[in-house]
């Protein structure tokens, strides 16, 4: 089996007082690891990576290397700087990561073509495994499934984050079989899976995260009642944690918990007054 299946946590970045937590971030990187999780995404959409200086992702990712003690970490490049990206991507080749989680570049809408040649790239000076990042919500183009398909065939492209939206392009990815799927967004997950998705990568599950790990291996060994059970027992949750932008409700949960400071970077706000008392009846693991 793929190493990229299972319930993986895309951690959050957490602020005391403007400057990153690597105490808090360590602590959480503990919680989940003993919680069950498959593997940590580092530097992706939730860990806000975009407001941090190269020298704070660079120590964000080096906290979590640490604190994961062995299981895999991917670390997330975004950017539309195409010699930027890839001299990133030869940097990470030192560090021991799992793979390289590669969005769309964002803002500037490539074609078909252009996102080919710029995974392709990517991918070609990496020596670790690229996991492609399909959110269309976040760069403004969507890599289309014929695009996939191509890309499946590049040998150190393995995975994809799939946040498309589109169902009938997560099963065709499924019934492929030459990239492993994992759920990205939280409100597809339980579908994805159903379908023979590998696992996710879920914001949500840094809350009642037991949870999510157990509702995985239901699925994972065909036991569809108790995968279902645990689901619509996770569903009012799921709603609330999508209410608002990620990693706001989040951030605001784990804050309610004790884990982490209620802080994001402009110009990311907090949840809500009112999502956050919502929050506070999920505050039980």
């Amino acid at each position: 089996m793929s190493i990229f299946s299972g319930i993986w946590i895309p951690l959050v970045t957490p602020f005391q007082a403007g400057v990153v937590d690597h105490r808090a971030l360590a602590a959480l990187v503990a919680r989940y690891r003993d919680a069950g999780v498959a593997g940590f995404a580092a530097l992706g959409t939730t860990g806000e990576p975009a407001a941090l200086s190269h020298e704070e992702q660079d120590a964000v990712l080096a906290t979590i290397l640490r604190a994961a003690e062995g299981l895999p970490v991917i670390a997330g490049v975004a950017g539309n700087q195409a010699v930027a990206l890839r001299e990133r991507v030869l940097r990470l080749n030192d560090e021991p990561i799992a793979g390289v989680l590669v969005c769309a570049p964002y803002y500037i809408r490539p074609s078909q073509a252009g996102l080919v040649d710029h995974f392709s790239t990517l991918a070609d000076a990496s020596a670790k495994p690229i996991v492609l990042y399909d959110i269309p919500y976040r760069t403004g183009v969507r890599i289309e499934l014929d695009t996939l398909l191509t890309l499946a065939a590049h040998p150190r492209i393995e995975a994809i984050k799939d946040c498309s939206g589109v169902p009938e392009t997560t099963l065709a990815l499924i019934l492929d079989g030459r990239l492993a799927v994992l759920a990205g967004n939280d409100d597809a997950m339980f579908s994805s899976l159903c379908m023979g998705g590998a696992g996710a990568i879920s914001a949500a599950a840094h809350v009642r995260t037991e949870h999510f790990v157990a509702m995985y291996r239901a699925l994972a060994r065909g036991d569809l009642a108790q995968g279902r059970a645990i689901y619509r027992e996770l569903a009012p949750l799921l709603r609330a944690l999508v209410s608002e932008p990620n990693p706001a409700p989040v951030k605001a949960a784990l804050a309610v918990q004790g884990w982490i400071a209620n802080e994001l970077r402009a110009p990311m706000m907090p949840a809500s007054e009112a999502l956050t008392r919502e929050l506070v009846a999920f505050a039980a693991d």
